[in-house]
């Protein structure tokens, strides 16, 4: 009988996992990997649409695309999962393993914050990254917040990037003059675990005339007085407000037990990503193992995972732990990218190494996209 493998969720972690193990195992396992969408997207593809750099059309990398020896890709919506069982009931029937691996993510709750429905923006969906090509062109002057709603939210990079590409854009159609961008964030620092890079953003805010507003979040939108309301009581003018929405964990992991609440992440083993549950694993934005949420995070510990499962089935050592490291691409404007590699479980505090921004990193970025194109579909599509 082959050995059954149940992958939920076909972000960075479920796409690797599987091309390893279908490397490995080949028509000899049995491996199912369950998605609600039916495409996969490059977190930082979702910037390229708002900005108008790429249509949604070229974004966008259809599941129906991989053809693996072993995998079977299912587009369904995950109903329940038993992790003592590991069974999972799905739209489209259930699903019994040996080995199970959770992936499904964080969601999003742009709802949790009073007014950002109703009088603001996301630009972390699909779908909010889309509207905005359409928003951004109406906005001829005043106030844009780009503002974080939650403490934990997916590519800490981003709200910053967003500030300085919504720079390049109102300067290119003229605007920047009668417009104000402001970034509002709950770190001190914009990259934490690394002061160079941290420095390098400000000192491109302080350049461009960005205003940074450190260890604060977006509490609440007044649509109707044009303010944003935040953590601390202050209010700010607010005439287009990017929202990083509150991020929490899926309902249905939290129903399943694997986590406590919507805002407890899945607790883990550090080393090998297991839950307290025997063939149960955690990978990727769901789990709280500590690392940021990010895909090439999400990546890394896959790597770790499917080691693991290679070694049960085959017999041998155990692999290294995971040592949470990965490389951010940051865009900086004016057509660089720079680079922040970081650690942030090896040592006693996480740490990271700035690269400067420049064009060889774009490159660098866009091979970055292209290899795991090749690797995951098989492909080289940009």
């Amino acid at each position: 009988m082959r050995t059954r493998v149940t992958v939920l969720g076909a972000g960075f972690g479920g796409l690797e996992l599987t091309t390893i193990l279908s490397e490995a195992f080949g028509e000899t396992l049995d491996l199912v990997l369950i998605d609600k969408a039916d495409a996969f997207i490059f977190g930082f593809s979702k910037l390229d649409v708002m900005f108008g750099r790429r249509r949604p059309a070229e974004v966008r990398h259809a599941y129906r695309d991989i053809v693996k020896p072993g995998v079977r890709f299912l587009q369904s919506m995950v109903r329940s999962i038993d992790p003592v069982s590991r069974r999972v009931e799905t739209d489209h029937g259930a699903f019994e393993s040996d080995v199970l691996v959770v992936a499904l993510g964080a969601d999003m709750d742009p709802a949790a914050t009073p007014g950002l429905v109703e009088g603001g923006n996301e630009f972390y969906s699909v779908a909010g990254a889309e509207a905005l090509r359409d928003v951004l062109p109406r906005f001829e002057r005043g106030a844009a917040i780009i503002g974080v709603t939650s403490k934990t939210f997916k590519c800490p990079p981003a709200p910053s990037e967003a500030a300085l590409l919504l720079h390049d854009y109102l300067t290119a159609h003229g605007r920047r003059a009668a417009t104000d961008i402001s970034v509002v964030i709950p770190f001190g620092t914009p990259i934490p675990p690394s002061p160079e890079t941290s420095q390098a953003i400000l000192a491109a805010f302080a350049e461009r005339g960005i205003r940074f507003i450190k260890d604060r979040l977006v509490s609440a939108l007044d649509p109707d007085r044009k303010v944003a309301v935040l953590s601390d009581g202050t209010e700010m003018p607010c005439d287009l407000f990017l929202g990083v929405p509150v991020h929490r964990v899926p309902a249905v992991v939290v129903e399943s037990g694997l986590a406590a609440d919507a805002y407890g992440w899945v607790p883990v083993n550090k080393q090998t990503l297991e839950t307290r549950f025997p063939g149960v694993y955690a990978v990727g934005d769901v789990n709280g193992v500590g690392t940021p949420k990010a895909g090439v995070f999400a990546e890394g510990a896959a790597r770790v995972v499917a080691a693991a499962i290679i070694a049960q089935l085959r017999g041998g050592p155990s692999p290294a732990p995971y040592d949470g490291k990965g490389s951010c691409y940051v865009e900086f404007g004016h057509g660089h990218v720079g680079r922040v590699d970081v650690d942030f479980l090896s040592g006693p505090k996480p740490t990271g190494v700035f690269q400067e921004p420049s064009e060889a990193l774009v490159a660098e970025k866009g091979l970055f996209r292209t290899t795991r194109l090749k690797k995951w579909f098989g492909h080289k599509t940009a």
